[in-house]
This record gives C-alpha cells, sequence and structure tokens, in this order.
C-alpha cells in the first residue's frame, strides 16, 4: 500500500486522539455537574435568609422603622449566628435606644467574629466608653485605629479616654493628629486645648480654644477652659473679659468665682469681692467662691490699718464657711488661725 493511500487512515487516528483529549476532564472529574449535599443546600439557604432578613432591616432602619429594622437584624442572627454585619447593625440600634449594655454584647461578637472588622472595633469602643470601662474602650479604639489609622472619629475619642484616665501625654499625639485630619472640627480643638492645657502648655492652649471660639458656639466649658488658660498665662484683663462674656450667657458659680480670682489679680478689689458673693448666693456650698469673699474681707481690713475690724469678722465667717464644707484646707486654716 502506498503512502498516499495511508493518509486517510492516520487522519482518522488523529482525530480520535483529539476527541479523546476533549474528554479528558469530563473523564478526570467524574460528573460534569456535582450536586451539592444536603447539607451544604440547607447551609446556602440559611445564609441566603439571613442576608435577606439583614437587607430588610436595612432596608427599614433607613426609613426610620428602628424597632422592626432591630427585629430583622436578630433575625438575621438567629439565622446566622456568624453573619458580623447583622451584629453590627443590631448594636449600632441597641446603641440609639440607649441599651448599652446590650449593644457592647453585639459589638462584642461581632469583633470576636470578625478582629479586622473597624466599625465593630470603633464602635465597641464606644458604648464602652459611654459605659465608663474606659481601659477597655481604649484597647478598642487602639484596635480599630490599627485597622484605619486616619479614621478621625476614633482618633478623637481615643484622646478623650485617655484624658479621662488622667494620661494627657498618651491622649496628646490622637488630639494632635485628630485636629490635622480636621482642622475645621471645634471639639477638636478644645480636647486638643485641653490637652495642652494638663500638660501646662497654656499658651498653646489658649491658641485651639481661641481657634475653636471661631469654629463653634462659645459654650461654658470653651470660654472656662479659655479663661484658665489665659489665666495661666497672667493674662487676667482677657480672662475677666471672658469671664464676663460667660456670666452674661450662662451665669454660674464657678464662673462668677473664676470672674473674682481675675478681678482680683487686677485689683479691682470691690468687683471682686461683688462677683465672689454672687457665686455663694447661686451656690453656697461652692467652698472657693467663701475663699475668695475671705480673702477680700481679710485684704479691706489690711488696707485699713485694721481698723476694719467688721471686715476681718467677715472674713473669718466665710473662711470657716468653706471649711465646714471642705475640711482640708491647710493655707485657710492657718489664716483663720493668724486673723481671728
Amino acid at each position: 500500500m502506498s503512502a498516499h493511500r495511508r493518509t486517510p487512515a492516520i487522519s482518522a487516528v488523529l482525530l480520535l486522539l483529539l476527541c479523546s483529549f476533549c474528554l479528558v476532564p469530563a473523564c478526570t472529574t467524574g460528573v460534569a455537574a456535582k450536586q451539592p449535599t444536603r447539607a451544604q443546600a440547607r447551609k446556602a439557604e440559611r445564609q441566603a435568609a439571613a442576608q435577606d432578613a439583614f437587607a430588610n432591616a436595612s432596608r427599614l432602619r433607613a426609613q426610620g422603622v428602628t424597632d422592626e429594622a432591630l427585629r430583622e437584624f436578630e433575625r438575621a442572627i438567629e439565622i446566622n449566628p456568624t453573619l458580623t454585619i447583622a451584629y453590627v447593625g443590631a448594636a449600632e440600634l441597641y446603641a440609639q435606644k440607649g441599651d448599652y449594655d446590650t449593644a457592647e454584647q453585639r459589638y462584642r461578637k461581632a469583633t470576636e467574629l470578625e478582629p479586622a472588622n473597624f466599625d465593630a472595633q470603633y464602635g465597641h469602643g464606644l458604648v464602652l466608653q459611654i459605659l465608663d470601662r474606659v481601659a477597655e474602650a481604649i484597647r478598642a479604639y487602639l484596635r480599630a485605629l490599627a485597622i484605619r489609622p486616619d479614621d478621625f472619629d476614633a482618633n478623637l475619642n481615643l484622646a478623650t479616654a485617655y484624658m479621662q484616665v488622667n494620661e494627657p501625654a498618651q491622649a496628646r499625639p490622637y488630639a494632635e493628629r485628630a485636629v490635622r485630619l480636621n482642622p475645621e472640627s471645634g471639639p477638636a480643638r478644645v480636647n486638643l486645648g485641653a490637652v495642652y492645657a494638663a500638660l501646662g502648655m497654656h499658651d498653646a492652649a489658649v491658641l485651639e480654644y481661641q481657634q475653636a471660639a471661631e469654629l463653634m458656639d462659645l459654650g461654658p466649658e470653651l470660654l472656662l477652659n479659655l479663661a484658665d488658660s489665659l489665666g495661666k498665662t497672667g493674662r487676667y484683663a482677657e480672662m475677666a473679659a471672658t469671664l464676663d462674656q460667660l456670666v452674661r450667657i450662662a451665669p454660674s458659680a464657678p464662673a462668677y468665682e473664676r470672674l473674682g480670682s481675675a478681678l482680683f489679680r487686677l485689683k479691682e478689689y470691690d468687683k471682686a469681692l461683688a462677683a465672689f458673693q454672687k457665686a455663694t448666693e447661686i451656690d453656697p456650698n461652692h467652698y472657693p467662691a467663701w475663699n475668695g469673699v475671705g480673702v477680700c474681707l481679710l485684704n479691706q481690713y489690711l488696707w485699713s490699718g485694721k481698723q476694719d475690724t467688721r471686715a476681718r469678722r467677715g472674713a473669718i465667717e466665710a473662711l470657716r464657711r468653706s471649711l465646714q464644707i471642705k475640711t482640708n484646707q491647710p493655707k485657710i486654716i492657718e489664716l483663720v488661725r493668724r486673723y481671728d
């Protein structure tokens, strides 16, 4: 047989081999479309049902129907106990309702299921701080910042948490970062000012408070903090002006007492005495105001060449009233002994 006549037979062999290669995957994998087991099918159904419940909860929450949304989040958790986003959604609503204990439990479970979930870690820190479990809150915020270092709220709240445990040096880098992240935030500026003040950096604190005053309403806390740092830097006229503004919008015993202190340092003794007396009228148990009254009257007694005995008696009475409220005041005890 000639080579030419063998060609069709060779082509047929090649075709058969090609067909064999095409069938290899089916032969090596067994059934082409393997059917899931009953357990796998049930698991897929549960996951789909949980996702549907979560979607319903999210939709209801967006519509403001929070109670029904919360029930749907809980139903999603019941169907699929490993659905992290459902725990976070439920925790947020519990916190919104003021049920911080249950919110903390839900956030904690979410962090256990998914440690790298920022929302779970940050939310957990927030409710822990509200529950006054500040050391735990700090750890939660640090875990959140390990995931998202430049989150404004996490930096700000971590700084406030460190301030709650009297650790201003630890608070400083996070307070400064919060301001860098959002320079237009008044609360962040106030917080940084408080950190600087706690570290004795009152000039820097004044700058932060003044910038905060341009960004937000002048509330009592801001004005009191600003006045205190102005006093610490010896700027008593500005301190008095700030406190005068404060007592007009939010009169209080501490505000009048500090105004009296500023006026006394400005040698406006009559006005200082009036401010201290006003503080005692607002709050008879505010002992620093009684000390101010006593010191003003003693000053009046000394300026009279020790002739104004009525001022001396009034001073001793005021200082004794202060000691009745707070006994451990060695300097006040010494004044009473010296002039009584």
